[in-house]
């Protein structure tokens, strides 16, 4: 705990949805929901205007339709998430070498390891200029918490939103503690909320009162003891520059169970080619394959397996994760696949016997598989969502971090082409099929970039029954005309999105 506020929380807010709105001009100031599309979409990030409808992270979409039925539900566009992003961790980076990023739109700053300030003032003044800073930058606003520990500059920062900024002077804690709810402790989630709400306690004051003797006996001694802590303001966790991932993951949530067997293992085959894809763009090499397996019911299987060394060839990472399958039981119907690496390393020692294992008996193959079945009830996190994290194995979104699928559908959007039979002419020669098939329909999702050869750039408002429709405008500029297009219009091509500041702007037709 420092004796002055030099630890500062960046929380952009609602991130996603902001930089949705600030991209498309006719969105501004209307309900932004972002998140897969599909019917098992999830919730990653609703505008504020959405959120006095009730609409919040990793709520069922379909839940959110109803809530806020006139709101713009958009697929994420991560690209553009994270070169935002790199922007605003840029200007961190500015203040101080010790910057712990948590995710794309958040982090912690230690400003005396940067020099920039030494007391509160200093701390204020230079909250205020990064927050002129990132509005110039990226025309978004982003919520400042100071204080002198990280737990007491997050409370700050959420305390602050949005687009505002609060410092929290040393000595002061436990007052301005005391009357929030025990929900403000990092960590304390609904089921540990609920259990200290039976117990009579619901304010961080009424959790220092009841004592660290009490709450050890209650959730039990570490989790007790931490919570006394952070009821006292306590907090001494240095902000660290660098976080190891522990693993890479990616995983999809089907629209619709899949049954057929020879569909799911092509589908654990492109999630591992996903996975690896993610693996060494991380510079990364793992030992442990992971294959997560969600049922028809909800309950969710666990497999891994154990390789003598670490890898980033794709075939052994296939091979490994098909397995893996073959000892899960998909009967009734597969809503959720998973393929994740852990056992991390930063180099690889190649299995020269990986693709052999598979024909040796058990315990003959030198690696080491562990089983978990877990029963779970709830939401699927957002579909297709890729995940380099804190954690083994493999894990959903932000949050929901997080959908990845382009069609926004999360996944039972992937078809597989079935070749059709050629039939041989009397000489046992191949002949041609005597009508070509036909292209396969474009798909738009809503939200898309798009440019069309005469009305420049522009996002995909909705699409269906052979049509979509084109909203035309850029950062920046006014809002645009809707036209309406063939999905096969020749001169209506995805496109990259557009700098959100800058010299992106085009000029139309």
């Amino acid at each position: 705990m420092r004796a002055a506020p030099t630890i500062l929380h960046l929380d952009m807010d609602a991130f996603y949805a902001s930089v949705e709105q600030a991209s498309k001009p006719s969105l501004r100031g209307k309900a932004v929901i972002v998140g897969g599309l599909g019917p098992r979409g999830v919730v990653a990030t609703a505008s504020y205007e959405a959120r006095r409808f009730g609409v919040h992270s990793a709520m069922p979409m379909g839940q959110a339709r109803r809530l806020c039925p006139n709101g713009a539900y958009l697929i994420p566009r991560f690209s553009l998430y994270r070169q935002v992003s790199d922007v605003v961790m840029a200007l961190l980076r500015e203040l101080s070498p010790l910057v712990e990023p948590l995710s794309l739109d958040e982090a912690f700053v230690d400003l005396e390891a940067g020099g920039v300030a030494f007391d509160s003032r200093g701390a204020r003044e230079t909250g205020e200029r990064l927050r002129a800073d990132i509005r110039a930058a990226t025309g978004l606003s982003g919520s400042v918490g100071l204080a002198g520990s990280k737990m007491l500059a997050k409370v700050a920062s959420e305390e602050a939103k949005p687009a505002g900024l609060l410092l929290i002077e040393p000595g002061t804690e436990r007052e301005l503690l005391a009357p929030m709810s025990v929900r403000t402790l990092p960590g304390v989630g609904p089921a540990t909320g609920e259990h200290l709400r039976r117990a009579g306690i619901t304010t961080v004051g009424e959790l220092a009162e009841a004592g660290e003797d009490e709450l050890v006996r209650m959730v039990g001694r570490s989790a007790g003891a931490g919570l006394y802590r952070m009821a006292l303001g306590l907090d001494d966790r240095p902000v660290v520059a660098e976080r190891d991932a522990k693993s890479v993951s990616v995983e999809d949530t089907f629209d619709v169970d899949l049954h057929d067997r020879v569909r799911i293992r092509g589908e654990v085959q492109r999630l591992a080619d996903r996975c690896v894809r993610r693996l060494r763009d991380s510079g990364h090499s793992g030992r442990t394959i992971v294959l997560k397996v969600r049922r028809y019911d909800f309950s969710t299987l666990t497999r891994s397996e154990t390789l003598r060394g670490p890898t980033d060839d794709p075939a052994v990472v296939r091979e490994a994760a098909a397995r893996l399958l073959e000892g899960v039981d998909t009967t009734g119907g597969v809503r959720l696949l998973g393929v994740g690496v852990s056992g991390l390393a930063d180099y690889t020692q190649e299995d020269l016997f990986a693709q052999s294992l598979a024909a040796e008996p058990d315990g003959a193959d030198g690696s080491d598989r562990t089983d978990r079945t877990d029963r779970t009830d709830g939401t699927d996190r957002t579909d297709g969502a890729d995940r380099t994290d804190g954690a083994g194995g493999t894990g959903g979104v932000d949050a929901a971090d997080r959908t990845g699928r382009a069609d926004g559908a999360g996944g039972g959007a992937v078809t597989s082409g079935a070749a059709e039979a050629e039939a041989e002419g009397a000489h046992g020669v191949a002949e041609p099929s005597a009508e070509p098939e036909p292209a396969p329909e474009r798909r738009w999702a809503a939200g898309s970039d798009v440019r069309h050869a005469v009305y420049g750039p522009g996002w995909v408002q909705g699409s269906g029954v052979g049509r979509v429709t084109v909203r035309f405008e850029q950062p920046g500029s006014e809002p645009g005309r809707v036209r309406t297009f063939r999905v096969d219009d020749p001169e209506l091509e995805p496109s990259d999105p557009l700098p959100l500041v800058g010299d992106g702007t085009e000029s139309g037709p």
